[in-house]
C-alpha cells in the first residue's frame, strides 16, 4: 500500500478510537457532522478520502485536534505559543481529489480556530460545494482562484482573500497552469468573539501603521 493509503488508515483509526473513548456510536457522530453512517465507517477503516473540511468537523465532535491524527505528542488543550516554518510538517495529500495540504497552527480543543495551508490541484475533482459551521478565510499566496459561494463567483490573485459564513456551500478552484496555494483560517463554531487590539489600524496609536510590507512574489 502507498504512503497515502497508509495515512488513511492512520487516520481511520485514531478517529474510531477518539470515537470508542467518547462513548459515541457511528449514528451519533453521523448526526453531528452531516456524514453518513456509512462514509463515517469507510473513513474509519481507511478505505476513503477524507476532505480538510470534515477532519475539523470530526475533530470538534470527537474533542480532538487535527494535530492528533498525525503526531504521536499529546497536543494541549489550548495553544500558548506554536511557531510553524517552512520546514514544518510535510504535505499531505487528500487521496482521489488532489488537494494537498499541511495544518499549520491551531485545532486544541479551546483554541479558536485552526490554520491550514492548501494547495489546489491543476484539474479540480471535487466540484461539490460544500457548507459547514463557522466562518473562514482565505488569502491567496500565490496563483489565481475561483472562490465559489452559492451561486457568485470571485476571481482572487495572490495577496487576496475572502472572509465568508461558512454555513454557506463554497468551494475554491484553481485558474491558470500556475500553481495556486492558499492559506485558509477556519473558525470553530460559536468562538468567542475576538477584541481588537494593537493589531485594529483604527485605535489611538496606530495611525503610522506601515502597510510597506508585502507578500513575496512566489512561494519557495
Amino acid at each position: 500500500m502507498n504512503k497515502s493509503g497508509d495515512t488513511l488508515i492512520e487516520i481511520g483509526k485514531r478517529l474510531r478510537a477518539a470515537r470508542l473513548k467518547s462513548n459515541l456510536r457511528l449514528a451519533e457522530v453521523a448526526a453531528k457532522t452531516n456524514l453518513s453512517e456509512s462514509s463515517l465507517s469507510r473513513i474509519e477503516h481507511g478505505s476513503i478520502a477524507v476532505s480538510v473540511m470534515n477532519l475539523v468537523r470530526l475533530c470538534d465532535v470527537l474533542s480532538i485536534t487535527v494535530t492528533d491524527l498525525f503526531d504521536k505528542k499529546p497536543a494541549p488543550a489550548k495553544t500558548s505559543v506554536q511557531a510553524h516554518t517552512s520546514r514544518g510538517q510535510a504535505f499531505e495529500e487528500v487521496e482521489a481529489t488532489g488537494y494537498r495540504w499541511r495544518h499549520l497552527v491551531g485545532g486544541a480543543p479551546l483554541d479558536a480556530f485552526n490554520v491550514f495551508h492548501l494547495i489546489l490541484p491543476e484539474n479540480e475533482q471535487m466540484k461539490t460545494l460544500v457548507s459547514h459551521p463557522g466562518q473562514e478565510h482565505c488569502y491567496v499566496l500565490q496563483g489565481e482562484v475561483d472562490f465559489y459561494v452559492g451561486e457568485e463567483r470571485h476571481r482572487l490573485k495572490a495577496g487576496d482573500g475572502i472572509l465568508l459564513d461558512s454555513e454557506l456551500p463554497h468551494r475554491a478552484e484553481r485558474v491558470g497552469a500556475k500553481t495556486a496555494h492558499i492559506l485558509m483560517t477556519v473558525t470553530r463554531p460559536n468562538a468567542e468573539r475576538l477584541e481588537p487590539e494593537w493589531w485594529n489600524l483604527t485605535m489611538p496609536g496606530n495611525s503610522d501603521a506601515s502597510t510597506d510590507d508585502a507578500w513575496p512574489e512566489s512561494i519557495a
